[in-house]
């Protein structure tokens, strides 16, 4: 376990949520948050930036987004949860032996669609960035808070700490995750994607995406949920008759539980919608579909013990040109990426 404060000039971290691509947002949310270009990399003086995953994917400017994470990475001014998305790319364009392969199913190749584009003629920066995906922790636990891309289970993720102190996976851990039903599959379906719980059979729901779905994501904070409905964590509604269809034995083993008395936990990847709240005292949920319409969402956390809505921070639809026009820095920033 690592302390909160890495050192005396670390005063908090700025947790930001899924940002799919949108690079330009990213670095008008940074600006926003104090943080300023300096020395090749977005800095603060006295905070630590952590992404929560999916970098890539779906938005306009997915090099760019991908850019400025790693400086800042590699800078120490930042750190970095793997994200489903980046797990997806892994699992189908780097093959056992770390080789970078082409996506053959239709169904992976549209949802890598936009990154492949935007690399397209640059396929040694696509590979170096496969294998730095690779290098990234599946979670971060520290004495004030917990980060994780979808879903802490400790069940799961204190066992494989145990083998891997530091969060990181490697070629072998991936190899082994291609086998259903194996630990190395369970943890990293379990960390990046949540738990899912299959629909009844022959039900479907359309996502706003064109998506037909069998499953639908479950939240793992409810306390003795009852129905389907008190567990959906989704921007797809359920059906009204499935809302109120009781949880079977079955679902209720799947399902995971982080109690309120647990440290903070911070994650994204749920698609929220609205104004930005916290589902629970102790969870923040940090994904707001920047890409579509939506917010990219930081929390301001400086190791307080109960969470507060206060601290949360967001660019909407339309902020990021006032942000851009607010300060020429941003702009010229930008270009030098």
């Amino acid at each position: 376990m690592v302390s909160f404060i890495q050192a005396e000039q670390c005063e908090g971290f700025d947790l930001i949520g899924d940002i799919h691509g949108c690079g330009t947002t990213l670095i008008a949310l940074l600006e926003k948050l104090g943080y300023r270009h300096e020395q090749g990399s977005y800095r603060h003086p006295r905070r630590v930036a952590i992404f929560l995953g999916d970098l890539i994917d779906r938005g306009p400017t997915i090099r760019l987004a991908l850019q400025v994470v790693r400086r800042m990475v590699d800078a120490g001014a930042a750190r970095v949860v793997m994200g489903n998305h980046e797990v997806h790319a892994l699992r189908h364009c780097l093959d056992d032996s770390g080789r970078v392969v082409t996506p053959r199913e239709p169904h992976n190749a549209r949802i890598l669609h936009e990154t492949l584009q935007q690399f397209s003629g640059c396929p040694r920066e696509w590979a170096d960035y496969l294998h730095w995906f690779l290098r990234m922790p599946l979670c971060l636990e520290y004495d004030g808070c917990r980060v994780v891309h979808a879903c802490w289970d400790e069940s799961l993720l204190r066992p494989f700490l145990q083998r891997y102190p530091d969060g990181r996976i490697d070629q072998h851990f991936l190899a082994a995750a291609r086998q259903v039903g194996s630990f190395e599959q369970r943890t990293l379906d379990r960390v990046t994607r949540g738990v899912h719980l299959p629909l009844p059979q022959g039900r479907a729901i359309r996502s706003a995406d064109g998506s037909i779905r069998h499953t639908f994501r479950a939240h793992f904070w409810a306390i003795d949920p009852i129905t389907y409905g008190d567990v959906v964590f989704q921007p797809d509604p359920l059906p009204r008759d499935l809302e109120a269809r009781a949880l079977g034995e079955y679902e209720r083993q799947r399902l995971v539980h982080y109690g309120p008395d647990e440290r903070p936990l911070f994650i994204g990847h749920y698609w929220c919608e609205g104004i930005p709240a916290l589902p629970a005292a102790n969870i923040a949920c940090l994904d707001y579909s920047a890409v579509r319409c939506g917010r990219l969402v930081a929390y301001r956390f400086d190791g307080h013990a109960a969470l507060s809505a206060d601290r949360l921070v967001w660019l909407s639809p339309g902020d990021e040109i006032s942000e851009l026009e607010k300060n020429s820095d941003i702009r010229s920033s930008a270009g030098n990426f």
